[in-house]
């Protein structure tokens, strides 16, 4: 609920702000309604517990299952690959001192949401598998098999995923530290992205990777579900880093006016 609110705040603000309509704000703007999804999915997963009580089983049947699963994934790798397009945005916007453009804004976000979506609907196709948690009340990509079909899905996806975007988003932001440090001007987090994406969605990769080694059902339900429990929070730090702690951002929540160099200066957030 909270990862929800707080993303849905940044959707109303650039809904609700002109100003907001630039194209380094389009990325933001992906990656709010890529947390917003992956909120969505932990609120279903929720009443899927609370309706549990009574059914005694998942309550929305297979094809519910496949459903959420494939949303869950989907949402979870714009997420991921969201983060890293923003990184790259500051990182030219910083370190080339040139606007981005809105095409290359544009093609940025199609690129997250073709890539997650192609990926996210392989299982459907038979290259891994959707099923149910342990415990039940959700489902994701079934990482119980640890069959030859698993390991090979889960490697190559890992690489192009969550090995590629973290190296995008450190890299991004070292070379901007480097660069607003002999300046004496830096204005940006350049540590907290990239331990979002390491600690969020990290133990999810070692999971699935003891997975592809071990017998998992090893491993407690509930100690299974710690990793996802993580990765739920990841909504909102992002809401917070990306949107809800930029000024600019803010002042739109609060409709207070830009001023004439905000206005014709190129987005910082």
């Amino acid at each position: 609920l909270c990862g929800l609110s707080l993303n849905g705040l940044t959707i109303f603000s650039f809904c609700k702000t002109p100003e907001l309509w630039t194209p380094s704000h389009l990325l933001v703007l992906s990656l709010a309604l890529a947390d917003s999804g992956i909120s969505l999915n932990a609120l279903i997963a929720a009443t899927s517990s609370l309706l549990r009580v009574s059914h005694r089983r998942w309550p929305y049947g297979s094809d519910g299952c496949q459903a959420h699963g494939f949303q869950g994934f989907l949402m979870a790798l714009a997420s991921i690959c969201g983060s890293a397009a923003i990184a790259w945005g500051r990182y030219h916007h910083y370190c080339t001192r040139s606007q981005l453009a809105w095409s290359t804004a544009a093609s940025l976000v199609l690129l997250v949401w073709l890539s997650s979506a192609f990926w996210a609907a392989l299982p459907l196709l038979g290259w891994g598998h959707y099923d149910y948690e342990p415990l039940g009340t959700c489902c994701t990509l079934d990482y119980s098999r640890g069959d030859r079909n698993f390991t090979s899905f889960l490697f190559t996806m890992a690489f192009f995923n969550f090995l590629v975007p973290l190296f995008i988003t450190r890299t991004s932001y070292q070379l901007m530290e480097q660069k607003l440090r002999k300046s004496g001007c830096l204005q940006v987090n350049t540590t907290l992205p990239a331990r979002t994406l390491l600690l969020g969605w990290g133990p999810y990769a070692l999971l699935y990777l003891y997975a592809t080694v071990a017998d998992v059902t090893s491993i407690s339900p509930k100690l299974q579900m710690v990793p996802a429990l993580i990765a739920k929070m990841v909504p909102t730090i992002n809401a917070i880093n990306y949107a809800l702690g930029s000024e600019m951002v803010c002042r739109g929540n609060l409709a207070v006016p830009f001023t004439a160099e905000e206005r014709a200066g190129p987005s910082q957030v």
